[in-house]
């Protein structure tokens, strides 16, 4: 193998694969990147039993070859390369990276060890790889980080006809997020629970692209997901178990008794201020009334802060409390100047929404509910 590649090319999609890589692999093998030069391009693969990740990126190809070598490693020392090119050569047992005076040799792994990577199922649609990706960043936030808890740690992506709905929760939060895109079949109606982290990866990698997505059935990769698009290709495995019924925490339009419009930005930067003093037990508390939301935080006999910024409310005062890194990554994960609160009453979950506008109203096709906190008495 004897092939040159722009550096920032080769770092980036190097970096991409690395990133699903295990770091403690249960067989050594699974540590390892397989590097495949052929017709023009140099593609990159990685593969763990639970999820695969591979890329093409164009390149000089003097002399074809296929080798495998430690993923992370090869990831770290092309993004250290000193000049715009990196070259790569070698044979079965060692590989040469070179760029500048800057040399590295890397022992090659044994790749008829390494698994081949799953086959995509079948195409289930089309959808805007931006659209995407903005609707992933939405709810991966609201998804739980406790492995224990496996179901928790998944997003569920719904399948109904022209829209997919993307829903995620941790048992404190839960985040809504529904886009348009083109079935193969219009009259697809499937569920899948996919790991939060692969999903995000994926749909940060490829935005910008049309992205294919491919859902297996019990005929074609049972538990299977998969996506192409932009020279790149994933797939991962599902989760097993039932996501819980968590729709009807969304408050009905009947039921709520007061909204409060406020600007993102400013409430965003107040609540990281004020919660410099709330502890992880006690919560950000929030006063909406008379044309302001006040917060503060802290105890008497502790440090306390206290800020207010200006609201519009709808309805009847508002007293409630919020974990400030809830309330944080639910503010963030917007992407809309004002945040829209509905309320039903004080200690139950209340819908923050984004609007572009004061004058326009939720659509139903967003939604991030936070349990509220018990404040003392």
């Amino acid at each position: 193998m004897k092939v040159r590649v722009a550096r920032e090319v080769l770092a980036e999609a190097v970096g991409w694969v690395a990133k699903g890589l295990p770091s403690r692999p249960s067989v050594p093998i699974l540590a390892g990147m397989v590097v495949d030069a052929e017709d023009g391009q140099v593609t990159l693969s990685g593969f763990d039993y639970e999820s695969s990740a591979q890329v093409s990126v164009p390149a000089e190809v003097a002399d074809g070859g296929r080798v495998l070598v430690s993923g992370r490693l090869l990831s770290d020392i092309c993004r250290s390369m000193p000049r715009d090119s990196v070259d790569l050569s070698g044979d079965a047992s060692r590989v040469q990276v070179v760029s500048g005076s800057s040399r590295f040799a890397l022992q090659t792994l044994p790749l008829n060890e390494y698994p081949a990577l799953p086959e995509l199922p079948g195409a289930s649609g089309v959808v805007n790889g931006d659209a995407f990706a903005r609707a992933v960043a939405q709810v991966v936030s609201a998804s739980g980080r406790d492995d224990t808890l496996p179901v928790f740690t998944g997003i569920r992506v719904e399948l109904r006809g022209s829209t997919i709905s993307l829903l995620a929760t941790d048992r404190y939060r839960l985040a809504l997020r529904v886009i348009e895109w083109e079935p193969a079949d219009p009259s697809v109606e499937a569920n899948a629970l996919v790991p939060a982290r692969m999903l995000q990866n994926v749909a940060k990698a490829m935005a910008g692209h049309d992205l294919t997505l491919a859902l297996g059935s019990t005929r074609t990769g049972d538990g299977l997901i998969g996506f192409e698009g932009g020279g790149r290709r994933a797939t991962g495995r599902l989760i097993d178990g039932d996501f819980p019924k968590v729709r009807s925490l969304i408050p009905a339009e009947s039921a709520i008794t007061s909204t409060v419009q406020v600007d993102t930005a400013a409430l965003l930067e107040a609540v990281k201020r004020v919660a410099l003093v709330a502890e992880r037990t006690t919560p950000v508390r929030i006063n909406f009334a008379d044309g302001t939301a006040t917060l503060d935080a802290g105890t008497g006999e502790e440090a306390q802060a206290s800020e207010s910024v200006e609201a519009t409310i709808t309805g009847d005062p508002v007293s409630t409390g919020f974990k400030a890194e809830y309330l944080l990554d639910a503010l963030a994960s917007l992407g809309m100047p004002i945040a829209h609160f509905a309320f039903t009453q004080p200690l139950k979950p209340a819908n923050l929404t984004g609007l572009r506008a004061p004058d326009e109203t939720p659509t139903g096709d967003s939604a991030y509910i936070l349990m509220p906190m018990r404040l003392p008495t």
